[in-house]
């Protein structure tokens, strides 16, 4: 008897999750975090409003989801000032990302990204048999204008950047990001993944037409928005790159209840703004818990913090042991010289309390 009979590049990959998610490590670990400051969610939760909509709709959780989310992305479109045609709306960065990749590399097509960035872009690029190539960070941030260097020189199908970046916080100014794109080899395409820039400072949002075929830059509900387990995201380009997806994506992967939700989430820019001034006292709380405990937190526009242990990745890892063991769930980069930080999400007073609590007895233990 024989089982399935793989692709020679399904067969080829090894079977790993980028990241293994903190229900995973209390079901190994036999007791539950007391808290939850790895995975950059929103622990300051969704609007109320957003609440009320998702709970509104759950009687008709029998139909399926609208399958071209038409209001909520006119809602987008008129919120960005762009056109509904140039929206798209999926299941997270996560799935757009999926998308993308499937609609443009094929097997053998050169990608670009930076060492340490964002894993499940590569994830989804090693799925459709794409050659990976990625720069190192500079400065523990994204190196900008060396990715355009290497992207001159590779003439890659994509560059992915994330900006805020994932895991370090860093930012670059939006008239960069811009500006590099006239170094753009043509037929590369822009991967600009802003799922922090609600959190960033004025100026970080790169301004550009819209229908610039050079780029496609993804958004999140997940984050500012606080609805990370709904699983909507968006992206924007050109309106012939976003019809294109027509033909590949799963056009009934949105929940109607995570539809009705992110219509009202966006409604709610209240909301958006208290969670922006909840999250930046957070980080100054993070900051100034590093600090009583001579360690350097790096500078964040996102709703979390790296924060430099002061040796090498070993030692970060001990430090995130010494935390887990304490009930505190956090994470950090996984390629040196980033891997001697550990990443601390953003959250309120009682979490924060609890982290200021552990940091010094894992601290001392590892003295």
């Amino acid at each position: 008897m024989t089982g399935p009979r793989y692709t020679p590049l399904a067969a080829s990959l090894p079977a790993t999750v980028p990241f293994v998610g903190p229900e995973a490590q209390e079901r190994d670990t036999g007791r539950p975090f007391v808290a939850r400051l790895g995975a950059n969610e929103s622990i300051f939760g969704p609007s109320a409003k957003a609440i009320a909509a998702m709970r509104d709709a759950a009687p008709d959780i029998w139909k399926y989801g609208d399958s071209k989310s038409h209001d909520l992305r006119e809602a987008l479109a008129a919120f960005h000032r762009v056109t509904r045609d140039n929206i798209l709306v999926g299941e997270g960065i996560d799935g757009l990302l999926g998308y993308l990749v499937r609609l443009t590399v094929g097997a053998g097509d050169t990608v670009l990204t930076s060492d340490g960035a964002y894993p499940t872009f590569n994830y989804h690029v090693a799925g459709f048999g794409g050659v990976l190539h990625k720069l190192p960070y500079r400065d523990d941030a994204e190196d900008l204008d060396g990715l355009m260097e290497e992207a001159a020189r590779l003439r890659p199908k994509l560059v992915y950047l994330s900006n805020p970046d994932n895991p370090m916080g860093s930012w670059h100014s939006g008239d960069r990001i811009a500006a590099a794109l006239d170094r753009l080899p043509d037929g590369t395409l822009l991967v600009l993944d802003e799922a922090y820039v609600e959190f960033a400072p004025e100026g970080t949002e790169a301004r550009y037409d819209v229908d610039d075929p050079r780029v496609i830059r993804m958004r999140t509900f997940s984050k500012a928005y606080g609805m990370a387990g709904a699983r909507v995201g968006y992206a924007m380009g050109a309106k012939e790159l976003i019809s294109n997806f027509d033909k590949i994506r799963n056009h009934f992967g949105m929940n109607r209840m995570a539809q009705a939700g992110a219509l009202a989430a966006l409604a709610d820019q209240d909301w958006l703004d208290e969670v922006r001034g909840k999250v930046a006292a957070s980080r100054e709380a993070i900051t100034r818990i590093a600090a009583d405990n001579g360690l350097t937190a790096l500078p964040s526009a996102a709703n979390f913090v790296a924060v430099d242990c002061g040796r090498d990745g070993r030692h970060a890892r001990a430090v995130l042991g010494g935390l887990a063991a304490r009930g505190i769930f956090v994470r950090m980069p996984f390629v040196p010289p980033q891997d001697r930080c550990i990443r601390i999400s953003c959250g309120p007073e009682r979490e924060m309390e609890l982290l200021s609590r552990a940091l010094p007895e894992v601290l001392s233990d590892l003295r």
